[in-house]
């Protein structure tokens, strides 16, 4: 990598403070919304997940939302508790344990989602729809490439 100048580091800098304040706010309002309906984000994102990807191993769903498959089991647990999930052994292999949806969290997803992506929404206001897809297209790019240097 070239050297920057010390105003490229300082911009750079400048943008990671932007970067990281703007997603506080955002996942504050999110956070609020999830808590209402008594779940964490974590618990909320996995439910999401399989709500819309189908079934998934329990091994995998970390790597998605993000989270440690320790931590995955824990919260599969207290969705289960909830009857939101349920586990599935593979039949293919039986050291593959599957999440997935239960009609009872379908029914929740489908009665919260909808408001759940209103409070995002409403927490992006700040920028036009144009804007917002420039920042989704600039962020891909910059997560991409942060992705590479790890």
């Amino acid at each position: 990598m070239p050297d920057r100048t010390m105003s490229e580091k300082e911009d750079a800098l400048n943008l990671y403070i932007a970067l990281s304040r703007a997603s506080q706010w955002v996942n504050a309002h999110a956070d609020r919304d999830i808590r209402r309906h008594g779940l964490n984000r974590t618990e909320f994102g996995v439910l999401e997940l399989l709500y819309h990807k189908g079934p998934q191993p329990i091994q995998q769903i970390g790597s998605k939302v993000l989270m440690s498959s320790g931590n995955i089991t824990y919260v599969v647990d207290k969705l289960e508790k909830k009857q939101f999930v349920s586990r599935r052994t593979s039949t293919e292999d039986r050291r593959l344990i599957y999440a997935e949806i239960t009609e009872e969290g379908r029914q929740f997803i489908e009665r919260v989602f909808p408001q759940h992506a209103e409070v995002i929404d409403h927490a992006l206001a700040g920028l036009t729809a144009e804007e917002r897809t420039a920042a989704s297209g600039l962020l891909k790019k910059l997560g991409k490439h942060a992705q590479q240097g790890y």
